[in-house]
């Protein structure tokens, strides 16, 4: 169960840029260190080695990935890029059965409620961490309008967790 969290925006992209240039760094020394070592091991002096070379950018592909989501996906450093991801991710969920959400919303179906507010919780916060104000100004009706309709309906509005069941009563005829 994805739950947000509070963030400071200029933080959160402060030690985001932070781990990306890791990571990226990390990435090109693999994979130049394996392209090398491949045409070191398998390549012909004066030969067409490029395909050693594409072998070694994707062994360091694939070793990045790997590094990434095995030992490094706990440290600290990584932490603020791995919630925006998931962040992300769990807005994507709510998006995939959005026609639905929105069908069930003006049935009053409390389920779709929270969904819709969770959304629009989860949503807020990646447009403050996104540093994007424009997109957030557009949706700022909508999201007053929705909480003033679940405080009428006397439902909860602090909806910051995302529960699998709401996704699943949205996926169900």
């Amino acid at each position: 169960m994805f739950e947000i969290k509070p963030c400071d925006p200029q933080t959160y992209r402060q030690q985001t840029r932070r781990s990306t240039l890791i990571v990226a760094v990390l990435f090109v020394a693999l994979a130049m260190l394996l392209s090398s070592l491949a045409v070191m091991l398998f390549g012909e002096p004066g030969g067409d080695n490029f395909r050693f070379n594409v072998g070694g950018v994707m062994a360091g592909v694939l070793l990045t990935v790997a590094l990434v989501r095995g030992p490094f996906w706990s440290q600290p450093w990584l932490a603020p890029a791995i919630y925006g991801w998931q962040l992300k991710r769990s807005l994507m969920k709510v998006t995939n059965v959005m026609h639905t959400v929105t069908e069930q919303v003006h049935a009053n179906n409390p389920a779709a409620l929270k969904l819709l507010r969770f959304y629009h919780l989860g949503l807020t916060q990646m447009h403050e961490l996104d540093a994007n104000s424009s997109a957030q100004a557009q949706l700022v009706r909508e999201i007053e309008a929705h909480k003033t309709k679940m405080q009428a309906l006397g439902i909860e509005t602090e909806q910051t967790r995302l529960d699998p069941a709401w996704l699943a009563a949205m996926k169900t005829p």
